[in-house]
């Protein structure tokens, strides 16, 4: 993802903006079927209104620095990594300390079977991921651009402490400096909340009164 945006706090469950309902979708040439297709793209009904999406995936192979049992793992859910539209190199895949100070784990938008997973993998037991979240891939979709073609919409980054602080600038009275690093989960060109790992347990960092 480029740069780093401009944040509110929201709720995880308002993330979906469109309700939308899916009409049809286009595939790769008969030829080609048998591979993993890279581009999806239809129409979905809106507003009574048939508009068009286009979705890009990676390869999981796209991202050589993923571990072996990582990679592994999610070839065998069938993932293929989603690209949010306005990506300009291969995203989506982080690596971060989220678990505690130090540590190396791993974050993993998988798209598999029209469902998006947002996958964490602990360094000390990537056998056994964590589902963070999820959500229909065309649920995550949004108009950007004349053409009106709808791009996918969900992005991950690593947020250091010292970005975290940052996001919390408006706040009267800011929480200490954390430890390590937060996870920053983000509708693109709308919002980002920050999801931090304390205490074997899964919170959204506040970011404002």
């Amino acid at each position: 993802m480029q740069g780093w945006r401009e944040v509110v706090l929201t709720g995880i469950a308002g993330l979906s903006l469109l309700p939308v309902q899916v009409i049809g979708q286009t595939g790769l040439p008969l030829e080609e079927r048998s591979l993993p297709q890279l581009t999806e793209s239809g129409q979905i009904l809106i507003g009574g209104q048939m508009t068009r999406y286009l979705i890009r995936h990676l390869p999981v192979s796209s991202f050589p620095a993923l571990p072996a049992a990582i990679q592994s793992q999610l070839d065998r859910r069938g993932c293929l990594i989603p690209q949010t539209y306005e990506a300009h190199r291969p995203e989506n895949v982080i690596r971060a300390s989220l678990e505690r100070q130090g540590s190396s784990d791993w974050v993993v938008l998988c798209s598999a079977k029209g469902t998006v997973s947002l996958l964490v993998f602990f360094g000390g037991d990537p056998g056994h991921p964590f589902t963070l979240a999820s959500a229909p891939e065309t649920e995550r979709l949004q108009s950007h651009d004349r053409s009106g073609v709808l791009g996918f919409n969900w992005g991950i980054d690593p947020a250091s402490p010292q970005q975290v602080r940052e996001a919390q600038a408006s706040m009267e009275h800011r929480p200490p400096l954390a430890d390590h690093d937060a996870l920053a989960d983000t509708l693109v060109d709308h919002h980002t909340i920050y999801h931090f790992y304390l205490k074997s347990a899964w919170v959204v960092l506040q970011t404002e009164d």
